[in-house]
């Protein structure tokens, strides 16, 4: 026989633990544009993109050239405080040299 009695039975609580995952929002991105002028160099254009913003040799002359041929030319995509901190170096380079090369973001 069975010593069984369930009168002696205890309740067992189940306890969920449910996490609870925050979604970490991506940054808006935002778009490094250099402006075509008259009088900026090509060469100077290739070495911007060569020092700024770490484009190969090949790529920076492709995108110069989109540049020259376009009129305006997509540098890199970055987060707001990186685009806006190459803009500034790059407007700095180009009138430390005495060119007129317009750099400028918007978002992507």
């Amino acid at each position: 026989m069975s010593n069984w009695d369930p009168s002696h039975q205890t309740d067992h609580e189940e306890k969920v633990v449910t996490k609870t995952k925050k979604k970490v929002k991506k940054p808006p991105l935002y778009k490094v544009l250099l402006h075509n002028d008259d009088f900026t160099t090509m060469e100077f254009v290739v070495q911007i993109l060569m020092t700024v913003f770490h484009k190969k040799e090949e790529d920076a002359t492709m995108i110069m050239l989109a540049v020259h041929m376009q009129g305006m030319g997509v540098a890199g995509v970055y987060t707001h405080e990186i685009a806006q901190e190459k803009v500034n170096r790059v407007m700095t380079e180009a009138r430390n040299h005495d060119f007129p090369l317009l750099c400028t973001m918007e978002p992507e």
